[in-house]
């Protein structure tokens, strides 16, 4: 058991019959009445996050996880197959446990969540950026730079994402998988 003190970002907490990680928490102590801490948490089952508020000293009961490495093999109609890289087992996981389904890409590094007392994967969690190829593109204008506009792209997942213009076919740039967004192109 932990209490509102403990509480730090990335923590996994069980609430309401689900197990959330803590995405964003803030202690706060108001002038007047007693203090409180305000978080945000989201259900590593579902992936919906909530606003919550816990008085001070309220006692949650932490979840401990374990992260595994694991490489993506390939999907078929079972899920998504991953293979251990340290045991070589293979691992199948239904689709609501990944958030980006779009951009995996065959032999990519990921990790995936364990409850470490019930041994059962909890989500999968892919790395901060990946760097991928543009499959097709249609060309920029030459000399429309001035501007910050943007154009669909896909990538050699089957992903599509906006890019500047300037990235044409061809060109391997780099994506945050949090948000799906262009970075930068990368030098090959």
């Amino acid at each position: 058991m932990a209490t509102t003190s403990d509480i730090r970002n990335g923590m996994c907490i069980e609430f309401s019959n689900d197990i959330f990680t803590i995405v964003e928490f803030q202690h706060v102590k108001p002038g007047k009445g007693a203090a409180f801490v305000r978080t945000k948490i989201k259900s590593l089952t579902t992936g919906r996050v909530l606003d919550n508020t816990f008085s001070a000293g309220h006692r949650v009961d932490e979840v401990r996880v374990e992260r595994r490495k694991f490489q993506y093999l390939y999907n078929d109609d079972m899920g998504y197959h991953f293979m251990n890289t340290e045991t070589y087992d293979q691992l199948a996981l239904p689709e609501a446990l990944i958030d980006r389904t779009d951009l995996l890409k065959e032999g990519m590094e990921v990790e995936v969540l364990y409850h470490a007392e019930k041994d059962t994967p909890l989500t999968m969690e892919m790395p901060s950026f990946v760097i991928m190829e543009i499959t097709y593109t249609e060309p920029g204008l030459k000399g429309d730079t001035a501007t910050n506009t943007m154009k669909p792209a896909t990538v050699e997942s089957g992903a599509e994402i906006k890019v500047p213009l300037f990235v044409n076919q061809g060109d391997i740039i780099k994506i945050d998988t949090r948000t799906g967004a262009y970075i930068e192109r990368v030098k090959s």
